[in-house]
């Protein structure tokens, strides 16, 4: 019997689905015949673009994370709401969702990084894991810690991220010291290989001229990229949504181009700090220049972490959505290449898992 494995994927950005794929992919290496099912919010296509292993998805989202004003920035009011929503009716909840896993019958539950599945089964006693480079708990009492109505919520939160049998964290995470269940593993990032000649072809980039790659993870920024300078030599890949028709600016999603693929090949990517943008690049060997968000507690151990491991430097908002980076991103690709670190977290995990399955 291969088993069955039930996985939760937030929908809270692109990241969480970075984290997971790899795993996933391992997880069928090493058990082939395993049934997987997906619950995610995230389209059925971005998932497939992903997670090379067959899957069963089922739409649906069982947690939302934080409401964001933009990629950058947490909508704090709408958050306390969604939360308090959230929890309003809790244990109906927690029973509704063991009910449901019953149903299912899964072998064990996997999460990134939802907690109601954890709960859930528990419930339903059914053996769960987790794994992120963050929890919602944390992130919670970081944004909420101060609140009268907090509390409760808070410890609904970690009652569940402790009923797993184990929480995966992979390098580099969040230091987590509420969570006794934790386990390190080493990076998880996917692997590309270099397109340079068919995206130079794509895009009508000449020899001499070098590629950004605007990533920022799911979210829409306006930057008022159509208002930026021209970068001399310089050819930037951006989001379609952005909705820019310039000469030096292409429309990354009409390309159909792998993304780890495009992290092994461009010169530089733009990004905000995220586990899955962050580990994939130094793991490919991309440049970052990033630009720090607004109040997002994780980020640092992610910078910390990148400056050691890739070539990288921060730029302001400010020269940021005025467009000025050609110094940064000449000072950047100055700096000393970086052996690209170790992504064998993903085979860690994977076996990890496979321990609990039957």
């Amino acid at each position: 019997m291969s088993g069955h494995l039930f996985v939760d994927i937030s929908s809270h950005g692109f990241g969480h689905l970075a984290q997971a794929a790899p795993v996933l992919d391992a997880l069928a290496r090493i058990r082939p015949g395993l049934r997987l099912t997906v619950r995610s919010g995230l389209p059925p296509e971005k998932l497939r673009s992903r997670i090379g292993a067959p899957f069963e998805h089922l739409p649906g989202r069982s947690d939302f994370g934080f409401v964001m004003v933009d990629a950058m920035r947490v909508d704090r009011a709408a958050t306390a709401e969604a939360y308090r929503a959230c929890h309003a009716d809790w244990g109906n909840r927690v029973a509704v969702e063991a009910d449901f896993l019953r149903g299912a019958a899964p072998d064990l539950v996997f999460t990134d990084v939802a907690y109601l599945p954890l709960a859930g089964a528990a419930r339903a006693r059914i053996p769960a894991l987790s794994m992120c480079s963050l929890n919602w708990a944390d992130l919670f009492i970081h944004f909420f810690g101060g609140e009268a109505w907090a509390g409760s919520i808070h410890e609904q939160i970690l009652e569940a991220y402790r009923d797993a049998e184990c929480f995966i964290r992979p390098t580099p995470a969040m230091p987590m010291p509420d969570l006794p269940n934790t386990r390190a593993v080493a990076p998880v990032a996917s692997l590309g290989r270099d397109c340079r000649a068919r995206l130079r072809e794509r895009i009508g980039a000449a020899a001499d001229e070098r590629i950004a790659l605007a990533a920022f993870g799911g979210f829409d920024k306006d930057l008022r990229a159509a208002a930026w300078p021209v970068t001399p030599g310089v050819r930037w890949l951006v989001p379609e949504s952005w909705g820019v028709a310039r000469g030096d600016m292409a429309a990354l999603e009409p390309l159909r181009m792998n993304f780890t693929d495009l992290l092994r090949t461009v010169d530089a990517v733009l990004a905000k700090p995220g586990y899955g943008t962050f580990t994939e690049a130094a793991c490919n060997g991309a440049p970052v220049l990033y630009v720090r968000r607004d109040d997002w507690p994780e980020q640092d151990c992610l910078i910390e972490w990148l400056k050691a491991n890739a070539r990288c430097r921060e730029v302001s908002l400010a020269a940021l959505m005025r467009g000025e980076l050609a110094e940064d991103l000449e000072n950047l690709w100055r700096q000393a290449k970086r052996r690209t670190p170790d992504a064998g977290g993903a085979e860690e995990a994977a076996r990890l898992i496979a321990g609990y399955l039957p």
